[in-house]
């Protein structure tokens, strides 16, 4: 690893982070806040909810869950929470490599007395940090809601944390997979694009695939991989999928490395 180039890729998104993080802690406070309407009127919701087309509520994970428990409702705040944090990653990923190249800056990179296989670890692990703080803070609001707006109501703690754990799998990823798919592409003018595609794509399959027929789709969406509804009727993960998961973003960050110390770099003519 390279500091100078650690910093640098730090303090570029540092903005970024703050941003998405400010979001993640309004997305979770927000929900939160409406939370103790929905636990004192169980029944009322439990009603309303049965009124609902079975196909909508299979795509927003609401078919298994008691919402009027606290943590049958984190698991509805926590899926709005990964579609976010897939965003991010995926973002970070495809502009790990890509914005210098369409920059035209690559080369003077690269010139410099370091491998290619230093940059990309730099790269990677300041992206990674990012990616922590940005987890820390889904971390410390989550509890933070649950102890402002919970009511002093019991909720399985263990359960919770599983969920918040799975974030750090679920962010190597959308990674991993940008990153792989960043340099599988001749050149990527916008990342943005490509980072909502891929994150809104794979929330998109995680929906279809809640409807009958079509399971087999949750084997290439990360949302299934690390489905709430799963983790918290079950109190643990799919191990399967989630063993999958961990090989598509190992691959991924292989092939990541191959490419990257093998590709042509562009040069400002």
């Amino acid at each position: 690893m390279n500091a100078n180039i650690y910093k640098h890729e730090f303090r570029m998104r540092l903005n970024s982070v703050i941003i998405w993080s400010i979001a993640l802690i309004a997305i979770t406070l927000v929900f939160f806040s409406i939370y103790p309407s929905f636990a004192d009127q169980a029944t009322l919701l439990n009603e309303t909810m049965s009124k609902f087309p079975p196909a909508l509520l299979a795509a927003f994970g609401m078919t298994s869950v008691d919402l009027s428990t606290t943590i049958g409702f984190y698991s509805f705040i926590f899926l709005f929470a990964q579609v976010c944090l897939a965003i991010q990653a995926g973002n970070y990923g495809f502009g790990l490599v890509s914005i210098e190249e369409s920059e035209l800056t690559a080369d003077f990179l690269i010139s410099k007395p370091v491998s290619r296989a230093q940059i990309l670890n730099s790269k990677i692990l300041a992206a990674f940090t990012s990616l922590t703080i940005t987890n820390l803070v889904v971390w410390v609001s989550s509890f933070t809601g649950v102890m402002l707006f919970g009511g002093g109501r019991e909720f399985d703690s263990k359960t919770m944390i599983l969920l918040l754990l799975s974030i750090v799998i679920f962010q190597v990823f959308f990674l991993s997979v940008g990153l792989v798919v960043s340099l599988l592409v001749k050149r990527i003018r916008s990342v943005t694009p490509y980072a909502l595609g891929l994150g809104f794509g794979m929330y998109v399959l995680s929906a279809f695939s809640s409807l009958e027929g079509v399971s087999k789709l949750e084997f290439i969406t990360a949302f299934k991989h690390f489905d709430p509804n799963y983790i918290i009727l079950h109190g643990a993960y799919d191990t399967p999928l989630v063993l999958l998961n961990v090989a598509i973003s190992v691959v991924s960050l292989v092939a990541s490395y191959w490419l990257y110390t093998h590709r042509d770099i562009p040069a400002v003519v």
